[in-house]
């Protein structure tokens, strides 16, 4: 799956995107795993209450099922005027 990261996510780990293998059901899952890989990823998802999800470019929730799921993205709340 590919998994892309926007805004401070990204700088915090260095990276716009990658492709993941994994094993996670949900995207909880997903960023245990991902946090265990290095701290620039721990320190990218400490908090996700300040994180939002998208899956297959549809806003979703942390909780969410990953199957069938080709792209998640993690980004800060937008706003916007």
């Amino acid at each position: 799956m590919n998994v892309v990261y926007f805004a401070w996510v990204r700088e915090r780990i260095g990276l716009p995107q990658e492709a993941v293998q994994t094993q996670a059901a949900t995207v909880n899952d997903l960023i245990a795993e991902l946090v265990t890989r290095e701290d620039r990823y721990a320190a990218a998802f400490a908090d996700t209450s300040a994180l939002r999800v998208a899956l297959d470019q549809e806003l979703s929730h942390f909780d969410a099922p990953l199957d069938g799921v080709k792209e998640v993205a993690f980004f800060p709340p937008m706003t916007g005027g």
